[in-house]
């Protein structure tokens, strides 16, 4: 059920853009945010005009996208969808201590500054949801996806500690949720076709954005800690986490399963494969 405004972060285009619409066509009226502010504004022009500038590393920025959104719409500020996100390659050791930080600043700090502002306006309502979206890296390891997937794995941690942290407190009526889809062909893929260390994300189907999309509509209706998408995958990533020794003996067949689907999606879309 609808009941106030909702903001999506990392929403100019690829699957911010894509939750946004379907939230749009969903009943809620969608505060669009990016750093690109024309992006942003262009994406927001028809699901309503609108739209502001936002780097979710700042918090102070947060908060005040927070209290516009709750003072904008009667009932408040109903849903916070953090989205933003970037994807780093390649093993651990080969990242400076800049792009270390890059990713944990947007990945999982931007994603506490985003919750934690919400919240703030959440619980003196009573009500509100705040849907995280993470990855099935967030479940597993993933191999050659390492400071992404550790990233995730703090912002899974968060998430659920928060929302007992809620209940403890007493908020029954404001929820958070983890959405964890499987790789999704967007730009944050488009260009690691030729890229091994990114073949984790090819092991399984790539999504669409629309799909994914529409699950977090079906979430924003009815919360839920933690959902995988699909279903079967988010099984079969956790049963690879509880078993780190199986994991590590197939990791080696796991991306090779992972270039391969690389090469069939190089064929499917005219791009590069290696």
């Amino acid at each position: 059920m609808v009941t106030g405004a909702a903001v999506v972060t990392g929403a100019a285009g690829g699957l911010g853009r894509a939750i946004a619409v379907a939230l749009h066509a969903d009943g809620w009226p969608v505060l669009l945010t990016d750093t690109d502010a024309g992006a942003v504004a262009e994406a927001a022009a028809p699901l309503g005009g609108w739209s502001r500038p936002l780097d979710v590393r700042d918090e102070a920025a947060c908060t005040a996208v927070a209290v516009e959104a709750a003072a904008r719409h009667p009932d408040g500020l109903g849903l916070w969808v953090n989205n933003a996100g970037i994807l780093v390659t390649g093993p651990s050791w080969e990242q400076d201590a800049g792009t270390r930080r890059r990713v944990v600043e947007v990945n999982a700090l931007g994603a506490m500054n985003g919750t934690l502002a919400a919240l703030a306006v959440m619980r003196a309502r009573g009500r509100g949801h705040v849907i995280n979206i993470v990855s099935l890296a967030g479940l597993v390891a993933a191999p050659g996806e390492t400071l992404y997937a550790a990233s995730k794995h703090a912002l899974v941690a968060f998430s659920i500690g928060t929302l007992a942290d809620l209940r403890l407190a007493g908020h029954r009526g404001v929820h958070v949720s983890c959405l964890c889809p499987d790789g999704i062909w967007t730009p944050m893929l488009h260009d690691k076709l030729d890229d091994p260390g990114a073949a984790a994300s090819f092991t399984g189907t790539l999504l669409t954005p629309e799909r994914v999309a529409g699950r977090v509509a079906r979430l924003a209706r009815r919360p839920r800690p933690v959902v995988s998408v699909p279903r079967w995958r988010g099984a079969q990533v956790r049963f690879l986490d509880a078993l780190p020794g199986l994991a590590l003996r197939l990791a080696p067949l796991i991306l090779a399963v992972g270039r391969a689907g690389q090469r069939r999606q190089g064929r499917r879309t005219g791009g590069h494969s290696g």
